[in-house]
Formats: C-alpha cells, structure tokens, sequence
C-alpha cells in the first residue's frame, strides 16, 4: 500500500510542473528554431530559454548576477527592518480607539498612493542611491503590514480578553499575552503581502534610481538589446520573489503551528 501511495505522489509531483515544462518546450521551439527561419527580424526580441540559461551561468560565474541580486535583498531587508514599526503602530491603532482616530485619516489618505508614485519625490528628497531605493520598498511593505495588524488586534475573541481583565491583568499584560499572540496570523499575512508589494517596488525603484540591483540589470540590459538578460531578470526576480514567499510561510508554521492561517 505504501509502495502505491509513493508512486501516486511522485506521479503528482510530475503532473504539477507538467504545464510549466510544456510551456519552457514551445517557447524554446517558438523562440529557437520557428522565428529564426519565419521572423528573423523579431528573433533578438524573444531569445529561447537555452540562451538564457546560457547567459544565467555566465552571469553567475562571473558573480554579476549574484552581487545585483544581493544589493536588491539587501534593499529589501533594510526598508523591512525600518517598516516593522508598523506592528506597534498597527497594535496601537486597534487596541486604543482615539489613536486609530487620529492616525486613520493620514493613513487612508496615503494608503492608496502608489509607491511606484512616489518615486520623482523621492528622488528630489534623497537623491538617486539606496536610501531612495528603501523609502519606495518601506512604503510597499508598511501599509499591508499596518492594515492586517490592525484588523488581527480587532479580530481578537473579546472573552479572552475579559477573562484576562477578571484574572487581574494589566493593559501592558493584556497586550504582551492576549492580543500580540492573537493578532500574529494576521500579522504574518500581512508581512507575506508586504515582501511582496515591496518587491515589485523596489525594481520599480532600481529601473530609474540605481546603479546597481536587478531592476538596474534590467534596464541596464534593455538599452544594450540583451534580452535574455532582460528576461534573466525578470526570472530572478519571480523565482526569488516565491522562494521569500516560501521561507515566510515556513517561518509561520514553525512559530504558530496551531495557526490555520499559517498552513495556507
């Protein structure tokens, strides 16, 4: 019985990345044997995915590949660190109601601006460097990370809460055992959804204010016509942008196991 439930699994394992091998097959035939021969012309535009390969180990043994992708990490990591003030805020906002009063309006008013518009300011106020780069990715990650902090302290079950106020725990008791460990699924989601908006600004960010980064590689590579390092890129950063995703959900079920949100 196990030697067919092993067999099963592998089958679906297979079956998972079926589409995904059929569609890297067409788009090498497409790309490397139909449009040399039927459209020369457009054949540079769409390189096949044996010469991006090809230009994925030159560029990682020359360590090209890997020092732009560290310097966008590291963008992303600092302007983390810098958001997490969104937890305290966040907590601060739904545990106390006239904070949220006074804070709700600024937050709703910026909130919907998008950080990729905030980029011609940003570069008047900090010049084109990393300082740039990490107030567009902070701005990306703070206001998800916000939003769900502040929906997981006011999801918090209210009996918990009474019953922690009979058994004669203080306001800073309350908010230390009660509300922060309830309010951590939605916390994590909201870090989950901030890597990724942040991530997507900060290329954004790197196509006009770096000089190094993947989205500096990119723009980089499209004025030289080197597009399967454009595309390169542009795999970088989806692979990484999912291996980030994979390691947050790790991280999540490993400190609440006991959360349904964190197995999602």
């Amino acid at each position: 019985m196990s030697a067919v439930t092993g067999g099963t699994s592998r089958f679906a394992w297979l079956t998972r990345w079926a589409t995904l091998v059929v569609l890297f097959v067409v788009w090498e035939l497409v790309a490397g044997v139909w449009l040399p021969k039927g459209r020369p012309e457009l054949a540079t535009l769409l390189p096949p995915p044996s010469a991006i390969a090809k230009a994925a180990v030159e560029m990682i043994a020359s360590g090209e590949l890997l020092m732009h992708l560290w310097q966008s990490l590291k963008r992303e990591l600092i302007a983390f660190l810098f958001a997490l003030f969104a937890v305290p805020l966040g907590i601060a906002m739904g545990w106390w109601r006239w904070v949220h009063e006074q804070i709700d309006p600024i937050v709703e008013i910026l909130r919907p601006i998008p950080p990729i518009a905030w980029i011609p300011l940003s570069i008047l106020w900090l010049g084109i460097g990393n300082a740039q780069n990490q107030f567009i990715i902070f701005l990306g990650i703070f206001f998800p990370l916000l939003i769900n902090t502040i929906q997981g302290v006011k999801n918090v079950e209210p009996n918990l809460v009474r019953a922690a106020r009979c058994l004669g725990a203080s306001e800073w008791q309350i908010l230390k055992r009660v509300v922060l460990p309830a309010a951590l699924p939605q916390i994590l989601t909201g870090i989950r959804i901030g890597f990724g908006v942040g991530w997507m600004a900060l290329v954004a960010a790197e196509l006009v204010g770096a000089s190094s980064g993947l989205g500096f590689l990119i723009n980089d590579a499209r004025s030289l016509l080197k597009t399967d390092v454009v595309i390169l890129g542009m795999l970088t950063i989806g692979v990484v942008g999912l291996l980030l995703d994979l390691l947050i959900r790790r991280i999540a079920k490993r400190v609440l196991p006991w959360s349904l949100a964190a197995q999602k």
